[in-house]
């Protein structure tokens, strides 16, 4: 038997849809041992791109815990419908990392261009068997760009 080390593909990534979610005011979920939490309500939006096209339910959340250093985990749970009605579950996990000046900018509801902070995630999606099981059976990272009023995810499979 041999113990040859074979090397791995070099993974890449497929750019495949952007998510524009649409979220209301922020509630206070209080100080706690590892930081703020703060739950985001998710009210809806769109999905575009070549790979996937629909919309994002109303009734998910983002929830935020602001850690000590004032840089957020995001944890959101929501749910999409592909353009043929198709319902698909995302849970996304996520890194909002800034230094304290851009934090208090962004808190304060300034906008600031996305090269500002390091935002990005790992969505993980649950789609029913069908033409969107791809969605299940794939890695995923994104980039993302936030507003007061909105967050822009674009989507990228990892090949």
């Amino acid at each position: 038997m041999s113990h040859e080390i074979v090397s791995p593909i070099v993974p890449g990534l497929e750019f495949a849809f952007v998510i524009n979610v649409t979220i209301a005011e922020p509630r206070s979920g209080g100080r706690g041992r590892n930081g703020h939490r703060r739950i985001i309500p998710i009210t809806g939006g769109t999905i575009s791109g070549p790979r996937l096209q629909g919309r994002v339910l109303p009734g998910g959340a983002d929830y935020e815990l602001i850690r000590q250093d004032g840089c957020s985990v995001v944890t959101a749970h929501y749910g999409l419908e592909a353009d043929d009605g198709t319902p698909i579950y995302i849970r996304n996990q996520g890194l909002f990392i800034a230094d304290k000046t851009v934090v208090d900018r962004v808190d304060a509801g300034e906008f600031l261009r996305p090269e500002a902070y390091y935002f990005r995630s790992a969505p993980i999606f649950d789609a029913p068997v069908g033409p969107h099981v791809w969605l299940s059976d794939s890695l995923f990272v994104a980039s993302c760009a936030f507003r007061m009023t909105d967050v822009t995810i674009a989507v990228y499979r990892v090949t």
